[in-house]
């Protein structure tokens, strides 16, 4: 099978985020596939951008083809919004173009925001092939929610028209939110095309190797001051969808526990924020470490005793979630501290970790309490169903398998 993959974001381990994509796309070609995938010359999430001088660059990587099309770099919204539109036009503008070298037999439109869709119908429809719009994030109810847009705002408008063109016409919707299916039939799309697909792990990346990986010297001096103690880590962007300062109330409300330390490793847009907050509050209970290397994800979790992960109070959190964190925590098999509203949290389903109200400080700090106060045994018990879930379910072969099946 030939496999368009269309998502403006896509990035590699030679580039850095947005992993998906290869991820999925290096498990089809190990099985025969032919997979292209097609992104901008530019994206805020990747460590580095490649070097595009033409409109319509190709490069391979690990059995990948790459085609990069120029795009412009962006720093406020209304230069993002100028590249998206680039990004869709020269898609469109190409679509016969990208048929004959390419003949897809799968299109799939994954860009999180839905614009793409037009393009990527045009090709399928040109190329005989099956069409797909791959689900991120709701959109545009997801900047609705989160910037407080209208409904009738004109971007917004444009997104939901996309997003319904999109839901009418696929032969099936792959989602990360596992819950969204009610949202999406109330926006078109017919009953029986919606398919689950989460986020998943590389067994490569975890194994007994990348586990005893050595640290940065300042994450080790840290470790090693706090031995001894019972560490509560969190690690990932430093961004306000995080809802760090509830983890840091809570660690005000447990300075009566001298044995337990909050780790927060990372940086963001609020860092700054969050570092005054200890300051106000005056915490010695809290410790902040740069981000490290995505090989080291394995090495740092294992630090942890419990791991946290939550987000701010929201209506997107009934459509669900695909953090990649809540992966690597289970991996670790360690305990979890889960902040949200979604009252159908996987944590409590498998009984990897414990729920607690989302921005909620008093609530967090009494399920960190909770599991603190179990014992090394019990901590270990829960810590495991994560551990065995995520082997069983998140392997990105078995996901990409459930990709394909869909469109047999």
């Amino acid at each position: 099978m030939n496999i368009l993959y269309i998502e403006h974001y896509a990035g590699s381990p030679t580039y850095g985020m947005e992993f998906r994509p290869f991820y999925l796309s290096r498990e089809w070609v190990k099985q025969g596939h032919q997979v292209t995938i097609i992104g901008s010359s530019f994206s805020h999430l990747r460590q580095r951008n490649p070097e595009v001088k033409e409109d319509f660059q190709e490069e391979t990587i690990d059995g990948i083809k790459y085609v990069w099309m120029k795009g412009n770099e962006y720093k406020g919204s209304l230069s993002r919004i100028r590249d998206i539109l680039t990004f869709v036009w020269k898609l469109k503008c190409n679509a016969r173009r990208i048929v004959k070298m390419y003949h897809p037999d799968l299109v799939i439109a994954s860009s999180t925001y839905p614009l793409d869709n037009y393009p990527a119908y045009k090709i399928a429809k040109l190329s005989k092939a099956k069409y797909t719009y791959e689900v991120h994030d709701l959109w545009p109810l997801s900047p609705m929610v989160i910037g407080g847009y209208s409904k009738w705002h004109p971007f917004i408008w444009v997104m939901q028209r996309a997003e319904d063109f999109a839901y009418k016409h696929v032969d099936k919707v792959i989602s990360l939110l596992d819950r969204a299916e009610p949202h999406m039939i109330e926006h078109g799309l017919p009953e029986g095309k919606f398919v689950w697909v989460t986020n998943g792990y590389n067994p490569e990346e975890w194994t007994e190797e990348a586990f005893n990986r050595e640290l940065p010297e300042v994450h080790q001096k840290a470790f090693d001051r706090l031995k001894g103690k019972l560490i509560v880590g969190f690690a990932g962007g430093l961004a306000a969808s995080g809802s760090l300062p509830p983890l840091i109330k809570a660690a005000s409300l447990l300075k009566d526990m001298e044995n337990l330390h909050v780790v927060i490793v990372g940086k963001g847009p609020e860092e700054v924020n969050l570092k005054n907050l200890v300051q106000q509050l005056q915490l010695d209970n809290v410790t902040f470490l740069p981000p490290v290397s995505k090989n080291m994800m394995a090495s740092l979790d294992s630090h942890f005793d419990i791991c946290y992960i939550a987000g701010v109070k929201s209506v997107l959190s009934k459509y669900g979630g695909a953090a990649n964190k809540l992966t690597d925590y289970m991996l670790c098999g360690k305990p979890i501290v889960n902040g949200t509203d979604n009252p159908e949290a996987l944590v409590e389903k498998i009984g990897c970790g414990l729920r607690a109200e989302a921005e909620n400080p008093e609530a967090m700090a009494a399920i960190i309490r909770r599991i603190a106060e179990m014992t090394n045994e019990q901590r270990q018990a829960m810590g495991e169903k994560g551990k065995v879930y995520a082997k069983q379910n998140r392997p990105w072969a078995a996901l990409a398998d459930k990709f394909l099946k869909a469109f047999e």
